[in-house]
């Protein structure tokens, strides 16, 4: 399985000729000309995690996509057919199984509602976060997508997740808010914890893959 990091925090998993995309939101590079997709996963409404622009360009060049997201994305996407999802399912579609995790966004500010979020666990390999530090339960996880920068965050409790989780392998995303100094200091920090718990840390950037 290929995990290959997008602008912020899009991620594009290949998987035995086809593809996932997670999150192809407005922060992230106009995705163009991608095929082979066979599922979307957005795990939350806000536009830095999708965008219809985004969604139309994917589903303009591939048929028969599913897209899974929780009730807030479902009811946000007018005119997509968004199948909803809640934690604790698990949807098994072509090449991807895909378990559903947390369920509520990290709080941004006390007066800025809390609206639904969902992490994602890649056939039992890949756990995508969305925006919460949800830990699952049970669950040894192989490759995390760790956030790295975001206004519902610091990078204190970023390391405190990584090291919650204790994955083999992390890597940084959520990343579009720092500027080139600041993704130094998340990975500095991040690679510290994930190396501390035995696990290997990859600082990608946009382009950049890792093989799970």
């Amino acid at each position: 399985m290929r995990i290959t990091k997008l602008e912020h925090a899009t991620l594009v998993v290949d998987q035995g000729g086809h593809r996932l995309v997670i999150d192809p939101g407005s922060l992230t590079n106009p995705i163009l000309g991608l095929e082979g997709v066979q599922v979307i996963v957005i795990t939350h409404e806000h536009p830095d995690h999708w965008s219809p622009d985004q969604l139309r360009r994917i589903l303009e060049i591939n048929r028969n996509v599913v897209i899974f997201g929780p009730e807030g994305v479902a009811k946000a996407a007018e005119g997509f057919d968004v199948v909803a999802v809640h934690p604790g399912e698990t949807h098994d579609y072509g090449d991807f199984v895909l378990k559903f995790f947390g369920g509520r966004h990290a709080v941004i500010h006390p007066s800025i509602p809390v609206i639904d979020n969902v992490g994602v666990l890649v056939n039992n390999r890949l756990y995508y976060p969305g925006d919460s530090f949800f830990v699952p339960e049970d669950v040894q996880v192989e490759t995390l997508a760790a956030p790295a920068g975001a206004p519902w965050m610091k990078i204190s409790e970023a390391m405190d997740y990584v090291t919650a989780i204790a994955p083999k392998r992390a890597f940084p995303t959520h990343d579009g808010v720092l500027s080139a100094a600041g993704k130094s200091l998340a990975n500095d920090r991040l690679r510290a914890v994930t190396e501390a718990a035995g696990g290997q840390y990859y600082p990608l950037a946009s382009g950049d893959w890792i093989d799970v």
